[in-house]
């Protein structure tokens, strides 16, 4: 392939994302973040229903009230492995402080009403939606020269997260993305060989 290509070029541009866990205090416009977040929006789903929710938590106590629901959480989970008193009060003090001070922190979530019909296929199908969103999300995000980082946390506390942040009760967390602009260079990706994930059948 001709690596002066559209083709490579978009290639090369997949290939780079990494996540990013360290931001710059510089804010994210929010045409820029209404342009992602439509994007996100052209992603595929399944029947179409387009299932994904998006909560822009910008209020500074509901970032707080977000970040005790899931380090809550955390910690029972924690204490039940069980893990060193002094590990979890570390890992608690860090997810806060990211919650805290990530410069766009958005929480995608899935509408349980945005279904064809109740099955369990349905269920997965709607959550794989999300994923997807969640993806084209963070391509879109890095096209403008942004850091992503995609957070499973509130997958473990989900109805305390809907009450924390006052979402409607069909909005099912999914997961967040903390989004800003790179203070870090990323480490290098180490993959597996496409020969152990692929079989031709």
């Amino acid at each position: 392939m001709d690596d002066r290509s559209p083709a490579s070029a978009m290639q090369g541009f997949l290939r780079s994302r990494r996540s990013i866990r360290k931001f710059t205090g510089e804010p994210v416009s929010a045409d820029v973040l209404r342009e992602i977040l439509e994007s996100a929006c052209f992603a595929p789903s399944a029947h179409g229903m387009q299932p994904w929710r998006f909560a822009i938590v910008e209020n500074q106590s509901a970032r707080d009230a977000l970040g005790l629901a899931l380090t809550d959480q955390m910690r029972r989970d924690m204490q039940a492995e069980p893990a060193p008193a002094a590990e979890i009060a570390q890992r608690v003090q860090r997810s806060r402080q990211r919650i805290a001070e990530a410069p766009v922190l958005l929480l995608l979530c899935r509408d349980v009403e945005a279904l064809r019909v109740h099955a369990v296929e349905e269920d997965l199908m709607a959550i794989q939606s999300v994923a997807m969103a969640g993806l084209q999300l963070m391509l879109a995000a890095q096209a403008h020269g942004l850091g992503a980082n995609w957070i499973c946390w509130p997958l473990y506390a989900q109805a305390e997260t809907i009450r924390a942040l006052n979402l409607p009760e069909t909005w099912q967390p999914q997961g967040m993305v903390f989004l800003g602009h790179p203070a870090e260079q990323p480490k290098e990706k180490v993959l597996r060989p496409l020969s152990e994930l692929t079989k031709t059948i």
